[in-house]
């Protein structure tokens, strides 16, 4: 369906503010159609910078986003990621650096990665001990609105709501790219002597550090909202320490993070 009157009734509505979810069901018009006239609106328009055929944005179109894997890629993003402007191309990249020790880890990075950008191509940047995973997107800065000139822990490290919404929906996946990027599960070991016999006592931990107090927040808040506790040092450096040690906690981080593979 593409009368005139129809397709302005909708662009009214959606350009005074409402989702395109709630246009096509008032005007019993598929979402997808909803979402082309809304693109093609905002591109006349100039609101918009791509051109009309070309991959779609959860943001500015109304695409479907796949949350649990936008949650751990954002963790990864503010743990360890990177959106660049190179001089020698118009569209920004999205870096995320991997160790080649977690190949198992790189894998789960570019799955989550094309899951979010379904429509563009995610490649690896191979360098020595590690590899970076990296897509190209003009609208990486919709999808991760906390990119800005400086350093992370240089600037503030707010969410927005709809972020917000997404962490709060799926706070294991956040707290697993945050790990995955900044963490680390350890294991501290001592013996003791009892009754003539050495034994040796193991106690896994995980730890993650980051300079930004901004991003150590979002990483508490999100244990604290799956029910780990946590104690946090500073180091001279400036970064902060948090770590997770009690015996239950770390079980519970064991089955929904495990380590880094």
């Amino acid at each position: 369906m593409d009368d005139i009157g129809t397709r302005q009734r909708a662009l009214t509505l959606l350009r005074g503010g409402a989702k395109n979810a709630t246009v096509a069901r008032t005007l019993d018009i598929p979402p997808g159609t909803i979402g082309a006239w809304k693109h093609e609106d905002r591109a006349r328009r100039g609101e918009c910078p791509d051109r009309v055929h070309r991959p779609l944005c959860p943001r500015c179109d109304g695409r479907g986003l796949d949350e649990a894997a936008y949650a751990y890629v954002l963790g990864m993003y503010l743990g360890d990621g990177h959106i660049s402007h190179p001089r020698q191309h118009r569209v920004p990249s999205l870096r995320i650096t991997l160790d080649d020790a977690w190949p198992g880890v790189q894998q789960e990075a570019i799955a989550a990665v094309r899951a979010v950008f379904p429509d563009n191509t995610a490649s690896w940047v191979r360098k020595t001990g590690c590899r970076d995973v990296k897509v190209y997107s003009k609208h990486l800065v919709c999808l991760f609105p906390q990119h800005g000139p400086g350093r992370k822990h240089e600037r503030a490290i707010v969410l927005e709501p709809w972020q917000q919404e997404i962490v709060d929906a799926h706070p294991w996946s956040f707290v697993r790219g945050l790990i995955h990027s900044d963490g680390s599960r350890i294991v501290n070991w001592t013996e003791k002597t009892i009754g003539g016999r050495t034994k040796r006592y193991e106690y896994p931990r995980y730890f993650f550090t980051n300079t930004s107090d901004d991003i150590t927040r979002l990483y508490t808040d999100a244990l604290d909202r799956v029910g780990v506790s946590w104690r946090s040092r500073r180091r001279a450096t400036g970064a902060q320490d948090v770590s997770v040690a009690r015996r239950d906690d770390v079980a519970l981080m064991d089955r929904h993070i495990g380590p880094k593979h």
